[in-house]
């Protein structure tokens, strides 16, 4: 069974090692699981998940291998429709289940006595093996056990057999493939980092404290420069249009940029890159910045990293004068080869599913000039995106 789970979990692309596979079954022979379905679930997700990213596909996995293990109850406390407890019982019951349950009478029979019992019960009732109640073997009620049950009327699992807490998926935001959210853009971010010391030494260096101190037999106080992310970032967003309905995933890597990289610029453009760009929005076009002036000003170590759907006019990208909003002098090509040539570290991300990337000849134009380096605004896509320009 558990060589099965392990086999299935790489199948499902989670990375998990023989080395994880010996720990989790260490962990199982000391007793740490101690017997409960819910405390193997944490203690396995512990030593096989090293990336949150892939919580979603272990809990899949998991509801997978190990189904029928009900974890948590989230029946209704009454009035439980019978067509539900029959699908559930054809997902989570195995053919040997089903047939036990159809010598004993079977669900018509069980809804039958179960509806003759509401009617016929006038006060709550405790114990016992007929009445639906508590603490009984009834079929039906709640703190008691019956293999063939209806749980009624209970709030917590006592023989853990109702609505299982892996099938919640709580991680799914977290899935590689998921579009991005703020839960986790930054931890993608993170990715590209280059840390130094530079500035003013501010922060305590024990180490080198304890080593002077030792050194001298007095105490001896060494400072350093804070630690910080070097790297500089320069952000180019395509704003408006069909940019419209991606305002959000893009008001969050936004807001998760700028807390994550000291130095940062953002600039905005409208489809393609063309002689000049904005920094507001609601004077794009009475405060205008060149675009030579930006190739000018940030020197070549800066990253460049380009945020749109590049869905427009082929024409727009290929020949002066296509911009949708004014007579350009340059094609859209000149000014993204200008960036790509000077910039060796650029990227662009692209808020659309990358499988539709083929129906649009204007996004391939734009890959081929970014020399394939268009990543997808998933959290796989944004961190393939952070190898690339840390390299």
């Amino acid at each position: 069974m558990f060589i099965n789970f392990f086999s299935e979990l790489k199948a499902a692309g989670v990375p998990v090692s023989l080395r994880e596979y010996l720990t989790l079954m260490e962990a199982l022979d000391n007793d740490l699981a101690e017997k409960s379905v819910e405390d193997f679930y944490y203690l396995a997700r512990l030593c096989l998940v090293k990336d949150e990213g892939n919580l979603d596909k272990f809990d899949r996995v998991f509801g997978h291998v190990f189904k029928g293990l009900d974890l948590l109850s989230e029946v209704p406390s009454e009035d439980i429709p019978e067509e539900w407890l029959r699908r559930l019982a054809e997902k989570h019951l195995s053919e040997e289940e089903k047939a036990q349950i159809e010598a004993l009478g079977g669900f018509d029979k069980l809804m039958e006595t179960l509806r003759e019992r509401l009617k016929e019960q006038q006060k709550r009732h405790q114990g016992g093996n007929k009445w639906i109640g508590t603490a009984g073997t009834s079929p039906f009620g709640a703190y008691g056990y019956n293999p063939e049950g209806v749980r009624i009327g209970q709030h917590e699992s006592r023989h853990r057999r109702a609505v299982k807490v892996w099938d919640k998926r709580d991680f799914k935001d977290l899935d590689d493939n998921q579009l991005l959210g703020t839960r986790n853009i930054q931890v993608a971010l993170k990715r590209l980092r280059n840390f130094a010391r530079t500035g003013a030494a501010d922060e305590l260096d024990l180490d080198d404290t304890i080593r002077s101190t030792a050194h001298k037999g007095l105490l001896d106080i060494k400072m350093r420069p804070e630690r910080h992310n070097a790297v500089k970032v320069l952000l180019f967003f395509d704003i408006g249009g069909s940019m419209d309905d991606h305002i959000r995933v893009c008001e969050e890597l936004f807001s998760a940029a700028r807390s994550e990289f000291k130095v940062m610029e953002h600039f905005y453009f409208h489809n393609c890159l063309y002689e000049y760009v904005w920094k507001e929005n609601r004077r794009r076009h009475t405060e205008r910045i060149p675009t030579m002036d930006v190739l000018h000003k940030y020197p070549a170590d800066y990253k460049i990293i380009f945020v749109g759907d590049a869905s427009m006019s082929p024409y727009e990208i290929a020949y002066p004068g296509g911009s949708v909003e004014h007579w350009n002098e340059e094609a859209g090509a000149t000014w993204m080869q200008r960036v790509t040539g000077l910039y060796k570290s650029a990227v662009w991300l692209n808020p659309v599913r990358e499988e539709h990337w083929t129906y649009t000849h204007s996004i391939q134009m734009l890959n081929e000039l970014m020399e394939s380096r268009m990543f997808p605004m998933t959290v796989e896509g944004l961190s393939e995106a952070m190898k690339e320009l840390a390299r």
